[in-house]
């Protein structure tokens, strides 16, 4: 199976495992945040975040949310510190996803245990 943006999402996996090896488990999602982006800015990759994205209904701006970091302008991470990742996060990832121009999400849980979710919804379901 030929992942959509493969040589990308490998290397932030590869960095979430280094920063997650680093730090370990109990800090606040902003450290785990502040980590992934030094250590991403640190491998080259062009990295924003808490960039804003608006939700539109109809034509309408009906909201915004500001995703935790996005790689190349091409994936959204959104990150977590939780016990384990619920259906919720990954429905809100698939919204993220549904609200910009990026086609693929990682949802990456710095929890007891580290774990990811890869979500893809393409722009031409938009």
């Amino acid at each position: 199976m030929d992942l959509k943006h493969k040589e990308l999402t490998d290397g932030i996996l590869k960095t979430f495992y280094e920063v997650y090896n680093e730090l370990g488990y109990g800090f606040l999602e902003k450290v785990y945040q502040n980590s992934m982006y030094i250590e991403l800015k640190n491998k080259g990759y062009q990295v924003e975040a808490q960039n804003k994205i608006k939700v539109y209904y109809k034509g309408t701006e009906v909201g915004e949310y500001y995703a935790d970091l996005i790689v190349e302008n091409l994936v959204i991470l959104e990150l977590k510190a939780v016990d384990y990742i619920v259906k919720d996060f990954e429905n809100q990832i698939l919204n993220y996803l549904r609200s910009s121009d990026c086609e693929v999400g990682l949802l990456l849980n710095f929890g007891k245990k580290p774990e990811f979710r890869r979500k893809i919804f393409e722009n031409n379901r938009k």
